[in-house]
């Protein structure tokens, strides 16, 4: 077996390479540029080596810098992780040159499959059923636009090289035809080094399930089932799941059958995933072959129990895969919500700073459930502007799929970030969604269940008089406390009050508090009563109790009277109040916000790419004004209505930050 393997990426899947090949007994190189020099993959390596500045193009994706680091370490191997250069054939022929093992498939597959043009190709020519569209080169944006025509709207602009929803943009019309050719082809340069695009039909409420395959040097290739992608945010994935709740078996044994069949046309080994878009009568289409590990492997080794990493650097060495397809089966249910720096309350933009506090509920493996985290950050580390904005992906694991929703749902409650915007509420609101729950998911599902954007979660009726128990009880313990520090008690000058009032998203509770030795009861006004017990101490940040017989679990910091609290997608402030108090906070006025109407303000921090109109310029509602990039992606800030512009402050080339001023309307 290798003694010494380098991983050529970054964050967590880099992290997640090393956890597998120490228990293989391997020793690991990572590599790390300025802004990853104290990155949690460095921590992890037995040895690290600096190969340049924060861009990727000037590091991760630059293969002198990484040969010269493989040749300092005397690597043995190399896994490349996913995106960077994980399908960059000249990488794989570079290695090979070498006399490096690469642990994925070899450089003719990454050439025939990677490449998305002539993997449809060769589908197409293997007779797979294949999505209509254009896979030839595209000169221009003029020439798209006339493809899209041709292929008729909507279509996808898609990079040739792309993968984890870099360099994609749907187009609905001539004007996003031609603005997303250049976007994409921007995108795809620079997180891929490659600005091919190709253009295919949209098709309109598909499900984006997948098959895991697996091959050896031998002529082995198998499937490990299905993985079901189809929760998506501008193509990117957000929540994954396996098996897929709507396939049957006999859909996913053909869907494996082709996936085989595909893999062996190129003579693949190592780990691979092929794409498909399934319609509403399961028929199936090939979009594409990652030749890579993917972001989502995780749920297919939580039901498989085959540790993917583990097998393609076996196969990379040279050894049999010791299974066959018959010994592949499927255990219980798995879900994956991936955790990114983005703020879901401005269209979730990316979101960069340091990691205040960070976390993450505790992994467990028990026979009744599995809580797993894969992650590359730590509590006082940084999120840069330079990479993809993805924290962690929190997996849970349990015998049936309700179980395993449940299981992440109080994992997501237990998650503890602070410092940067995060998706958490918006995570936790798609596991309790109907759609989500019944399993009637499409690709479609976040642009229909939230048009206008994530506008956080409002908590049904019995879920706020939880809330408003377990705040009230532990109010009264945080005010015992702080009567017993000042001497207040003791002096018997105050007594705590049993009445109290509680507001939760702007309806209010009149209750009564009765405690004992083992918790308290809460009683409201209309005569419900609500028992609460919990071992939460002022001053804990996460509170895990039971009211009414249910589990809670609620992140809490304190406020004037009251906590802020987040809970089930839930963000917000509760008022806790004596009666007398709350009366006179009703008569306070509210604080309004500024007017920003008249400004365009920088919604991240990014860089200007360019500017689209000028001092003087009269805009139409929907007009393009700016491009700012941020975290490898490109974002078209427009108009939201008529005016003129009059000033401008920022010029491509510009840093901005959250809130600057970018120019000025009439």
């Amino acid at each position: 077996m290798f003694k010494k393997i380098l991983i050529a990426n970054r964050g967590e899947i880099a992290c997640r390479v090393i956890k597998t090949a120490k228990k293989m007994g391997i020793q690991t190189v990572a590599i790390y540029s300025d802004a990853d020099r104290e990155a949690l993959h460095v921590k992890m390596a037995d040895e690290a080596v600096h190969i340049g500045p924060s861009p990727a193009n000037q590091s991760y994706i630059v293969i002198d810098k990484v040969m010269d680091a493989i040749r300092q370490t005397g690597a043995e191997a190399v896994h490349p992780g996913y995106g960077f250069l994980s399908e960059n054939k000249l990488f794989a022929e570079a290695l090979e040159a070498e006399g490096v093992a690469f642990i994925g498939p070899p450089a003719g597959a990454i050439e025939s499959m990677g490449d998305k043009i002539t993997s449809k190709k060769l589908a197409q020519e293997a007779g797979v059923s294949t999505v209509p569209g254009h896979m030839g080169l595209i000169a221009d944006a003029e020439e798209a636009v006339a493809i899209s025509n041709k292929v008729g709207y909507p279509v996808m602009l898609k990079a040739s090289a792309g993968g984890g929803g870099k360099g994609m943009r749907i187009a609905w019309n001539d004007q996003e035809a031609r603005e997303g050719f250049q976007s994409s082809k921007n995108e795809a340069a620079n997180s891929f080094g490659d600005d091919r695009i190709f253009i295919e039909k949209f098709i309109t409420q598909p499900r984006h399930i997948e098959i895991q395959v697996l091959g050896d040097k031998h002529g082995t290739v198998l499937y490990l089932n299905e993985r079901e992608c189809s929760i998506q945010r501008r193509q990117q994935k957000v929540v994954e799941e396996a098996p897929s709740p709507f396939l049957d078996e006999a859909t996913r044994k053909a869907m494996g059958e082709e996936s085989v069949a595909l893999a062996k046309a190129v003579d693949y080994c190592s780990a691979g995933t092929v794409e498909f878009i399934v319609d509403g009568d399961r028929n199936f289409y090939f979009l594409e072959m990652n030749t890579r590990l993917q972001v989502e492997h995780p749920v297919t080794e939580l039901i498989t129990g085959i540790d993917l990493v583990e097998q393609m650097i076996r196969v990379a060495y040279g050894e049999k895969l010791a299974m066959k397809q018959s010994d592949i089966g499927i255990n219980g249910w798995a879900i994956e919500n991936r955790l990114y720096a983005e703020d879901p309350y401005r269209n979730f933009l990316p979101s960069i700073g340091r990691l205040t506090r960070y976390r993450p509920p505790a992994e467990k493996t028990k026979k009744s459930h599995v809580v797993r985290n894969d992650t590359g950050v730590f509590e006082g580390g940084e999120i840069s502007m330079y990479y993809d904005p993805m924290i962690a992906k929190l997996c849970t694991w349990a015998p049936t799929r309700e179980d395993a929703i449940e299981r992440m749902r109080v994992a997501l409650d237990s998650f503890e970030l602070e410092g940067i915007g995060h998706n958490l509420p918006f995570l936790a609101a798609v596991m309790d969604h109907e759609r989500f729950i019944t399993g009637n998911i499409t690709t479609a599902f976040i642009e229909e269940e939230y048009p206008d954007g994530f506008q956080g979660v409002t908590l049904d009726a019995a879920a706020s008089r939880r809330v408003a128990a377990a705040s009230a009880a532990m109010y009264r313990v945080a005010e015992i406390r702080r009567a017993r520090v000042s001497g207040r008690i003791d002096n018997h000058k105050r007594k705590v009050g049993k009445d109290w009032v509680v507001t939760v998203q702007d309806t209010s509770y009149a209750v009564k508090i009765k405690a004992d030795d083992k918790g308290s009861t809460v009683k409201f006004e209309d005569g419900e009563t609500v028992r609460v017990t919990s071992d939460w101490l002022p001053g804990q940040t996460l509170a895990k109790l039971k009211v009414g017989g249910e589990k809670l679990v609620l992140k809490v910091e304190p406020i004037s009277a009251g906590y802020r609290i987040r809970t089930r997608g839930a963000e917000m402030k509760v008022r806790v109040r004596s009666p007398r108090n709350a009366e006179l906070a009703a008569l306070m006025p509210e604080k309004l916000a500024p007017d920003t109407s008249k400004l365009l303000l920088c919604p991240m921090p990014g860089l200007i790419v360019k500017v689209d109109v000028a001092v003087g310029d009269e805009v139409q509602e929907g007009q393009a004004l700016c491009t700012v990039e941020a975290m490898k992606m490109e974002n078209v800030l427009r108009a939201e209505k008529q005016g003129v512009v009059t000033k401008i402050n920022a010029n491509a080339g510009d840093n901005l930050a959250v809130d600057e001023v970018i120019m000025e309307f009439e």
